[in-house]
C-alpha cells in the first residue's frame, strides 16, 4: 500500500516528513489518495480519480486544461502529489510550459523543453552547497567531492524534487542518481517553491541545466561511503565525459 513502506525518518525523506506522512496514514486507513490529497491542497488544482482522465487526452493536457490532476493508488503517484502539495508553484511552471509547447504544436515528439522538464520532474534534485562543492560535482570530480570536501556538505542543503526520484529511494540502491539542477538552490527550505519556478524557461530547459548527482555518495546517505574504495564503480561514479544516451521520449510512451 502507497506510504506504508517509507522511512520517513532517511534524510531523503525527512524533508517530506510533516506532509507526506499523515497523508499515508489516511490512505492506509482506507482513503483514496486522490481524496486525502485534496483535504490538503489549498490551491486551485484539485486531486481526481484516474477515471476522470478521458481516454486520448494526454496527462499533461488534462492537467492544463482543467487545473485537475489524475491520481492512482500508488507509490509513483503519491510522491507526483506531495510534490505538488510543496511546490505548486513550481510544477504548475511546468503544466504551464508543457501546455504552451503543445499549443506550438510540439505533439508529435516531446522536443527539448518538453524532454528536459520530464526529467528534471521525474528525477531533479535541489541542491545549496558552498562553491568548491559545485565545483567538484561539475568536474565529476568523486572523491574530491565526497571524500576531501567532506566536512563542507554539513554546510550542504539537497532536497530530492523527481517524483520517481523518491519512489526509486523507497528501496535505496548505490546505483540511484538524481539530475540536480545547475543553480544554487536558496539556504532554506521556505524558498525553494518560488525559487525553482522562476528558474523554469523554455530557453533555460532547452539546454537540459543539470549535472548527475550520484546519491550514495552524499555523506549520511549510504552506509560504507567513507571508504576510498565505495567510489571504484565506474558504473555508478562515471567520469566526466561519460554519459548515458539520451533519447526522446514520444507522448503517450509512458505516464510521468
Amino acid at each position: 500500500m502507497p506510504g506504508a513502506g517509507i522511512d520517513w525518518a532517511t534524510p531523503w525523506f525527512a524533508p517530506w516528513r510533516s506532509r507526506g506522512e499523515p497523508i499515508a496514514a489516511l490512505h492506509v486507513q482506507g482513503m483514496p489518495l486522490h481524496e486525502a490529497f485534496s483535504r490538503q491542497s489549498s490551491r486551485p488544482l484539485q486531486f481526481v480519480a484516474q477515471h476522470e482522465l478521458p481516454p486520448g487526452e494526454s496527462y499533461e493536457a488534462f492537467i492544463f486544461r482543467t487545473k485537475r490532476c489524475p491520481t492512482r493508488d500508488n507509490l509513483h503517484d503519491f510522491f507526483n502529489a506531495l510534490v505538488w502539495l510543496a511546490f505548486p508553484l513550481a510544477k504548475q511552471r511546468m503544466n504551464d510550459l508543457h501546455g504552451e509547447q503543445l499549443d506550438a504544436g510540439a505533439t508529435q515528439l516531446r522536443g527539448p523543453v518538453r524532454d528536459a522538464m520530464t526529467v528534471f520532474d521525474e528525477n531533479g534534485a535541489l541542491l545549496h552547497a558552498p562553491p568548491q562543492i559545485w565545483e567538484a560535482l561539475v568536474a565529476r570530480d568523486w572523491q574530491r567531492l565526497f571524500l576531501d570536501l567532506r566536512s563542507l556538505w554539513a554546510d550542504c542543503r539537497l532536497v530530492v524534487f523527481g517524483h520517481a526520484l523518491l519512489e526509486k529511494l523507497v528501496a535505496p540502491r548505490k546505483d540511484i542518481t538524481a539530475h540536480v539542477w545547475l543553480a544554487n538552490a536558496p539556504s532554506t527550505a521556505g524558498l525553494d517553491d518560488e525559487w525553482l519556478a522562476a528558474q523554469l524557461c523554455a530557453e533555460t530547459l532547452a539546454g537540459k541545466p543539470f549535472t548527475p548527482l550520484p546519491l550514495s555518495g552524499v555523506p549520511g546517505w549510504h552506509t560504507g561511503n567513507g571508504a576510498v574504495s565505495f567510489y571504484d564503480d565506474p558504473l555508478v561514479f562515471r567520469p566526466a565525459g561519460r554519459q548515458k544516451k539520451t533519447t526522446t521520449v514520444r507522448p503517450g510512451a509512458s505516464r510521468p
